[in-house]
């Protein structure tokens, strides 16, 4: 505001000694904060789901931190003198824009903004913009730090960067100690709860040392050019592409951080290529010419679902069963009604995984049908569990915090792939396929065998095995150790099974070898690098993070 610009300029001096420059220059730099801070809260109110719709406002975004960020740099004296700007507000500007990044990853799958998260991230540390913060009386200051640690750490867990990791939790664990000290607030549980969820994480993922030189290995899960086999030559007759996949948790008492739980956190990576350098990207997101078709992104949309309820879960099922014709129009007006939607390609294919407790049916029944064997468990809304609509419940009912199998046969009239990590997940074996859409379902055993321990907290062995083969039988061997020749020969070993596994399955004459080929085929080319190259962008053009 006005009055505020006088308080801060007066501060700096005579507000008549002020030149008319330095006064424009506080003025621009004002606006260009409070700008970007408006658009940045404006990005919660735009919709969870759908692909489009959304980068058009992601772009006006970035334009304004941009020019903040280069603003700053090029006026930081006059700010200084004249603003007081404070090394813990420029670390803030950074953050902020390492959190558009990581959204931006979130919403396009691309793990090359996670890249460019990390940069802005590690710059806030290496060139200690918090440091100062500690010294004020201002716990919501702190705070602010904290928060920073929490989401530089999700970042580095993202790209596999265990010793920044490590790192990072013994610093947030000191910051939390001297905040808790030092301030008697009511969030003290809460922050060691956040040190209790990312220790535990950590510690769930299986470690394998190279008996050589005692080095961790650290292993990337991420689709890479020579991770899956190549199909044999006029096995291909169709083409799918995987387009959308929901990555759902509701597995109770699982490991978790930052609603992410373990088995999301293997399975997301399973559907990602490794990130790529943006450098040579020029391109903004959300600024193509409304004439040009947009690229197809290279990895599949991702929506990562954590606890959801039924109505969300089947919210966003509906809107990955469609795409979104770009009919954009400005915010804050309701968003729902300015979009018209298609349907989905034919020849896209819709991956849902489901990493859930299992529901299991309150009685028997004289029927079979879809709805008789329970399914998977979806959240509880508070509000009818605490409210007067609660009955006692009727054996005749069916389970209603539950995906059933029946849910999700409307789906199935397009290509779809179904993985179910679940207690429960038998009740999907004689899922029905109504429309002869090619269709496929991976389900996981029930339970652990009598020599293996039941450590499903943290993880489960089934995705475990789904995102990396080896680590899981090396695990379930007892294996913690060995030579690094016999752990290349291990991964020879692997990919030659992965081949034979390829070619049993599309030589089958059981199960529909011409439909489950058109799919693998589609992940084979996606490994390869047989898709298209994603939208040319480039955020970082002009947000250099020196000084």
């Amino acid at each position: 505001t006005e009055f505020a610009l006088k308080e801060i300029m007066s501060s700096g001096g005579a507000e008549d000694d002020i030149p008319q420059a330095e006064r424009k220059t506080v003025t621009d730099f004002c606006y260009l904060l409070d700008k970007s801070k408006q658009l940045f809260n404006g990005l919660r109110d735009l919709p969870q789901y759908g692909q489009k719709q959304w980068q058009s406002y992601f772009g006006r975004t970035f334009d304004v931190y941009t020019k903040l960020w280069k603003f700053q740099q090029q006026h930081r004296q006059v700010l200084d003198n004249r603003y007081g700007l404070k090394r813990w507000q420029i670390g803030e500007i950074a953050s902020k824009i390492g959190q558009l990044y990581y959204h931006y990853y979130l919403r396009t799958s691309e793990t090359s903004y996670l890249n460019e998260a990390f940069s802005f991230y590690s710059a806030i540390r290496q060139r200690s913009y918090y440091s100062q913060v500690n010294k004020e009386d201002r716990p919501e200051l702190v705070v602010k730090k904290l928060r920073y640690y929490a989401r530089f750490i999700v970042v580095c867990l993202l790209l596999n960067k265990m010793d920044v990791v490590k790192d990072l939790v013994k610093e947030l664990s000191d910051e939390i100690e001297d905040y808790t000290h030092r301030f008697n607030t009511e969030d003290q549980v809460e922050w060691n709860l956040v040190l209790q969820e990312v220790a535990a994480f950590i510690e769930a993922d299986p470690v394998m040392v190279l008996n050589d030189d005692n080095t961790i290995v650290i292993t990337s899960n991420r689709l890479s050019e020579t991770g899956a086999p190549l199909l044999e030559q006029g096995m291909i007759v169709g083409q799918l592409a995987l387009a959308d996949a929901l990555i759902i948790g509701n597995c109770n008492n699982q490991v978790k951080f930052s609603e992410l739980t373990i088995d999301m956190f293997r399975m997301l990576q399973a559907l990602e290529r490794e990130p790529m350098n943006l450098a040579s990207q020029m391109n903004k997101p959300g600024m193509q010419e409304s004439t040009e078709k947009p690229a197809r992104r290279e990895n599949p949309h991702k929506y990562l679902l954590y606890k959801p309820t039924f109505s969300q879960l089947y919210t966003f099922l509906a809107a990955s069963f469609k795409i979104v014709i770009e009919y954009y129009a400005f915010l804050p007006l309701p968003l729902f009604s300015l979009f018209e939607f298609q349907e989905l390609p034919a020849n896209s294919v819709l991956l849902i995984y489901l990493s859930a407790t299992g529901v299991f049916p309150s009685g028997r029944s004289d029927s079979e049908g879809p709805y008789d064997f329970g399914g998977v468990l979806t959240n509880s809304n508070r509000d009818v569990i605490n409210g007067d609509a609660i009955h006692k419940r009727n054996q005749s009912y069916k389970e209603m915090h539950c995906l059933h199998p029946g849910d999700l046969y409307p789906f199935t009239r397009k290509p779809l792939f179904i993985i179910v990590d679940s207690s429960n997940s038998v009740a999907y074996k004689n899922f029905t396929n109504l429309f002869g859409q090619p269709l496929v379902c991976l389900l996981s055993p029930t339970a652990y065998p009598k020599a293996l321990q039941d450590q499903s907290q943290r993880g489960s062995l089934f995705t475990l095995f789904l995102n990396n083969p080896l680590m899981a039988f090396l695990f379930v061997s007892g294996l913690s150790s060995m030579r690094r020749g016999l752990w290349e020969k291990c991964q020879d070993y692997l990919r030659k099974i992965n081949r034979d596994i390829a070619q049993l399955l599309t030589h089958s004459r059981s199960i529909g070898n011409t439909k489950l080929s058109r799919i693998l085929s589609s992940t084979a080319k996606r490994r390869n690098g047989g898709e298209p190259s994603p939208p040319k962008a480039h955020f970082g053009a002009g947000f250099h993070t020196g000084c």
